[in-house]
């Protein structure tokens, strides 16, 4: 029986990929061998991501990435092959895990304590690798170098980073572009906190990071509503506390966000920059609402707009009159946004 596009990505998430690695190889599955500028270009990522996705597809064997050649080409293995070396590498574990399964049941906690330095770390690289929308992230500023390249191939992702930095400004020059979309100092000490995508989240004292023998310890979550919570925790409390230096510039439209804070973001700096904006809101409802971008309420870059520092929306207006659009958990505005395209005015 032949499968639904919804119902093979499902089953591609199944073996672990995320939407854009589905995206990629799909394109990849059609086009054929292509460079990486093609891929980008009709999976909708940028080249920097394709690449560092089009590794993570080789190392599932679904692709060969020939970085010989100028420009680099990606082979798509053929589905038949590549899926049958996965599922003879799976047959092949399945006798030992059967050895070690007891039969009980086991539970991840949705709030687990975490006692370590080094169990505290893990746990960030973790959230930061498998953010897909946004992260927001606050920790002394010394500690940066160690965690830059989670942040740095996070960013090459497309995830947007808020960026906290505590106890002044890094020892050392850090290109801040290739880290965040928005980084804030504040000279005091910050918690050392992450929470991603807003379901995954931990929050805990900056005194843990210092010392392998530390009595202090961090507190992670996987539950929504608690992830949501130190999220506003974040954006409320922390956040407005840090002074703005570095602020990404304005990406080229037209453009897609499944991440309604980064379209919030991104509407704001075409705004600043005076350019007028339209956009076409999709809600989680499907609806569908096009109109001119009047205003966004935010207080992710400064100036801030909002009313109240969790406010975060964009205001269109649609032959339905002005209408104001939020994000995940959206009560306020009148709608919840799941995807906004972004593109200049045409009047």
């Amino acid at each position: 029986m032949d499968r639904t596009d919804s119902e093979i990505r499902e089953e591609l998430q199944l073996i672990g990929l995320s939407d854009k690695e589905i995206d990629t190889y799909l394109s990849l599955l059609s086009h054929g061998e292509s460079t990486t500028g093609t891929i980008a270009e009709h999976a909708d990522v940028t080249q920097r991501a394709v690449y560092n996705i089009a590794e993570r597809l080789e190392e599932r064997g679904l692709v060969e990435v020939k970085d010989y050649a100028s420009p680099t080409v990606i082979t798509p293995i053929p589905p038949g092959e590549a899926i049958g070396e996965l599922s003879d590498r799976i047959d092949a574990i399945i006798p030992q895990l059967e050895s070690q399964f007891t039969g009980t049941a086991s539970q991840t906690p949705t709030v687990q304590m975490v006692e370590t330095r080094e169990t505290a770390i893990r746990h960030f690289k973790k959230a930061i690798r498998d953010a897909e929308c946004s992260a927001l992230v606050s920790l002394p500023s010394q500690l940066l170098e160690e965690l830059e390249p989670e942040l740095r191939n996070a960013s090459e992702r497309g995830v947007l980073i808020l960026l906290l930095l505590g106890n002044g400004d890094p020892q050392r020059p850090t290109e801040f572009s290739e880290v965040a979309d928005i980084v804030r100092i504040w000279d005091e000490q910050v918690p050392f906190l992450y929470a991603t995508d807003d379901h995954s989240a931990m929050v805990g004292p900056a005194e843990l990071l210092s010392s392998p023998h530390s009595e202090e310890h961090t507190v992670t979550v996987t539950e929504t509503h608690l992830a949501g919570a130190i999220s506003g925790m974040f954006l409320s409390a922390y956040w407005p506390a840090g002074r703005e230096v570095y602020v990404t510039e304005p990406a080229p439209l037209p453009a897609s966000y499944d991440c309604f804070r980064q379209a919030v973001l991104q509407a704001r700096r075409h705004l600043q920059n005076g350019s007028a904006l339209e956009a076409t809101v999709v809600t989680v409802d499907n609806g569908t609402y096009e109109g001119k971008v009047t205003a966004v309420h935010q207080g992710l870059t400064t100036p801030r707009t909002n009313d109240y520092p969790l406010e975060t929306s964009i205001l269109v207006e649609t032959d339905s009159g002005l209408l104001s659009f939020g994000g995940s958990g959206a009560f306020i505005e009148d709608y919840q946004a799941k995807s906004v395209i972004l593109r200049p005015a045409t009047t």
